[in-house]
């Protein structure tokens, strides 16, 4: 929850870094969003990104976040393009393949900080230990923009989608390298890890065929372990330990 932003972090306390934040988000809103375009409703901005921050990690659902204004769907769209433009948010294209028909084509939604995302929703730690479902969609924002990092370091382009079907298996985030290689990543919020939580990777890999390297589910465990070939379950803290 205290996000990633080095002059956040550099803030001793929760209260201090949530206050940060907010401070952030008006500032960049009156002076780099005003710059970008001229827009009628600049207060509307925080408010949409409060609802954004809600659906952190879910499908892009335009209707839900234009039910509070009176904006039309064109204009809340045009508006969320604003804040990924101001990196903001991001929205996490949907992977394809001809093999498969019966794909959701609908690109995911992602705060571009957990941190802010926590401000802009009024949690803290506390909270967010008792709210198992936010937990879940703000630790997912939080691989997805670690992996984002990590990714922008290599030399190789390195592409990022979403995984699901019509029967909602789904894998949290593909990665793909070139035309040659792919991977997916499950994030699950709980110690223990089952079969069952490798139903979107399974699916996936059929679809992707010789493409397919690996499918990981990262859990809150301790604990590395084979679910099948090319199938792990991996402690979230590799993704900053080595050996």
């Amino acid at each position: 929850m205290a996000g990633g932003y080095p002059a956040a972090l550099a803030r001793s306390t929760e209260r201090r870094r949530a206050a940060w934040y907010r401070d952030y988000l008006e500032a960049l809103v009156q002076r780099d969003v005003r710059d970008l375009a001229r827009i009628s409703a600049l207060d509307a901005l925080p408010r949409l990104l409060a609802l954004a921050a809600a659906q952190t990690a879910r499908l892009l659902n335009v209707t839900d976040l234009a039910a509070p204004f009176q904006l039309s769907r064109p204009t809340i769209r045009d508006y969320v393009t604003l804040l990924e433009r101001v990196f903001l948010v991001e929205t996490l294209p949907p992977w394809h393949t001809n093999r498969l028909s019966r794909l959701v084509k609908t690109p995911k939604l992602h705060l571009g900080d957990t941190g802010l995302a926590c401000a802009l929703l009024g949690v803290d730690a506390a909270a967010l230990a008792v709210d198992r479902p936010l937990l879940g969609q703000l630790l997912e924002t939080f691989v997805f923009q670690e992996l984002r990092r990590q990714a922008s370091w290599r030399d190789e382009l390195v592409n990022f989608f979403h995984f699901r079907d019509k029967d909602n298996a789904e894998v949290d985030i593909v990665i793909e390298r070139g035309a040659q290689e792919l991977a997916g990543v499950e994030v699950k919020a709980s110690a223990t890890v089952t079969a069952s939580d490798f139903r979107g990777l399974r699916k996936l890999k059929a679809a992707a065929g010789e493409r397919f390297t690996a499918g990981v589910v990262l859990y809150d465990g301790e604990m590395s372990a084979s679910f099948g070939d090319g199938l792990w379950a991996v402690p979230l803290r590799a993704l900053w330990e080595t050996t």
